[in-house]
């Protein structure tokens, strides 16, 4: 059509684009590095040597070095979490344990639990023949076939070369409802472990069981409660989360049962409720 221009791609692709001849042989390989001299992303300072056609090793001198450098490997204790800014919970802490333990800069410890020599459980009233069976058993002699006294052993002898206030309150676990909660050992376990809580003086702090699971999960249920008044499903959750199944008899308990505490209103943390 008159006064109107057509316009063909592989025509001006061809008029624009650079097509090397034979004369231009002795010049191919400074072509590229003309293009890239060219190309502004590049720095400025660039050099390229086209006399060059295969890259030399650099000097000995100049060659990167790579240094491996051991990293110390930090492991937490079994069910390890973070309750409150300064409360940590846990189960067991063993000696692998011991150097992740020392970066939290610990001031003290909670150990809720029946290990150790000086523990003694109590005894439930049973029938007679209960009784004779438990005498015969008596007679021979235990076997501590998971070496718990020595790691409770280890356990306190680390502690001692730490500047940690270690507090080994006996509480044991709960079979049946009421029955060994409700003891006035437990109890007073529970209210001294709440107390200590109380004063952020006592922070960094870790609490802990043997596993992590019901003891401290009951303790936590009752700081939730009495602390910080959460509502009881989301206490039952976060029991839950840990214990991996609920325990009737410990959530029951942490519903019913409402201590009286003593503290300073001065070092209350900051996320207590009351």
């Amino acid at each position: 059509m008159p006064g109107v221009k057509s316009f063909n791609r592989m025509e001006s692709y061809t008029k624009n684009s650079y097509s090397p001849t034979m004369g231009d042989s002795a010049s191919l390989h400074d072509r590229p590095v003309e293009i890239l001299a060219r190309n502004p992303a590049l720095p400025k300072n660039i050099s390229i040597d086209s006399s060059r056609e295969h890259s030399q090793a650099p000097p000995q001198h100049e060659q990167l070095q790579t240094i491996l450098l051991a990293r110390p490997s930090y492991v937490p204790p079994l069910n390890f979490s973070l309750v409150e800014d300064g409360i940590y919970r846990s189960g067991f802490p063993m000696p692998i344990n011991y150097p992740f333990m020392e970066q939290l800069k610990l001031k003290t410890i909670i150990y809720l639990g029946d290990l150790g020599p000086e523990v003694s459980k109590d005894k439930i009233k049973k029938d007679k023949k209960d009784k004779d069976k438990e005498e015969k058993k008596a007679k021979k002699p235990k076997k501590d076939k998971h070496g718990t006294a020595e790691i409770f052993e280890n356990y306190t002898a680390w502690i001692e070369t730490t500047d940690i206030t270690f507090h080994h309150l006996v509480m044991h676990t709960s079979q049946e409802p009421f029955i060994l909660n409700t003891h006035a050992e437990t109890q007073a376990a529970l209210v001294k472990a709440l107390e200590l809580m109380l004063d952020k003086q006592n922070f960094p702090m870790l609490i802990h069981s043997n596993k992590g699971k019901h003891r401290i999960g009951v303790l936590v249920g009752l700081m939730r409660k009495i602390l910080q008044g959460w509502c009881m499903s989301g206490i039952f959750e976060e029991y839950e989360k840990f214990a991996m199944g609920k325990s009737e008899f410990d959530l029951e308990f942490i519903e019913l049962w409402q201590p009286e505490l003593a503290y300073d209103e001065a070092y209350l943390p900051g996320f207590v409720r009351i």
